[in-house]
């Protein structure tokens, strides 16, 4: 009899702690949202204030930073982390950089008698660009001999907008010598600026297939047509028309295309269609 009583109050104690162990269990989950799993969406360009408005039920947001983008629209999402795609539980912080409505200023730095080379990297570190390159006589061959900002001089230590184009006058070390004409053809936007540039070369109009895809997008052709290795006259400007590369394959664009005479010929629609 004593044992029956023993038994049944151990199993009396085991299925009360088995109950208090799932009502624990259960507050628990439903404390921490167990299981209530969100795919961040991708944010990228959509204004900030609408993102808020359809997803704060969701997600707290943080706005880290504000940066000017030149092109962009004001208020919208530059960055995001965490990045799209990635998994966080309900009320997760999603912090966010946004496209400020004016841009910061900084100063001109003093590009007078720097190497060409030597100005583009102090340009792309104070966040601004390059606008115009234009050559003079001076013995110096590649140096900065002036800076300009819409024809005008700019005088270094000038409190400008971060992002806006600088004219630079280079010296051409007494002779206008050519330039080879760089190897463009699948090069990025922010590449084929950089290559141009180096070589004394102006960029014109460029133009994208897919304007959405414009960080990602690739050369596919040049206007006026050059080959890859053609001399060509410094100062220079050549306009750039870019393909997505969803749209196209561009290795085997550039297989093709490098041994017709003139890329301008290649017929790029069926060749589109071809490889779609």
């Amino acid at each position: 009899m004593m044992k029956k009583k023993f038994f049944l109050h151990l199993l009396a104690a085991l299925l009360i702690t088995l109950v208090l162990i799932w009502i624990v269990l259960s507050m628990l989950a439903n404390y921490t949202r167990h299981g209530e799993v969100y795919i961040v969406p991708d944010f990228s360009g959509q204004n900030h204030e609408l993102v808020l408005s359809q997803y704060g039920d969701q997600f707290n947001f943080i706005i880290s930073d504000s940066l000017f983008k030149q092109g962009a629209p004001q208020g919208s999402v530059l960055q995001q982390e965490p990045p799209p795609g990635s998994k966080v539980k309900r009320d997760r912080n999603i912090y966010l950089i946004t496209v400020s409505k004016q841009p910061e200023k900084v100063r001109m730095p003093n590009l007078v008698n720097l190497s060409l080379r030597e100005a583009l990297v102090t340009l792309e570190s104070a966040g601004l660009e390059v606008s115009n390159i234009s050559l003079t006589e001076h013995f110096a061959r590649n140096a900065i001999v002036a800076q300009r900002y819409r024809g005008m001089p700019l005088e270094p230590g000038t409190m400008i907008f971060r992002g806006i184009a600088i004219d630079l006058v280079v010296g051409d070390g007494g002779d206008m010598k050519e330039v080879a004409f760089p190897m463009i053809y699948g090069k990025k936007p922010h590449e084929v600026r950089q290559m141009l540039h180096a070589l004394t070369l102006n960029v014109g109009k460029e133009t994208f297939l897919v304007p959405q895809d414009s960080s990602f997008s690739r050369v596919i052709k040049v206007e006026p047509y050059v080959q890859s290795g053609r001399m060509v006259s410094p100062g220079t400007s050549f306009n750039l028309i870019y393909q997505s590369p969803e749209r196209i394959d561009f290795s085997k664009f550039l297989r093709d295309s490098l041994y017709i005479e003139r890329v301008d010929s290649f017929n790029l629609e069926t060749f589109e269609e071809e490889n779609l």
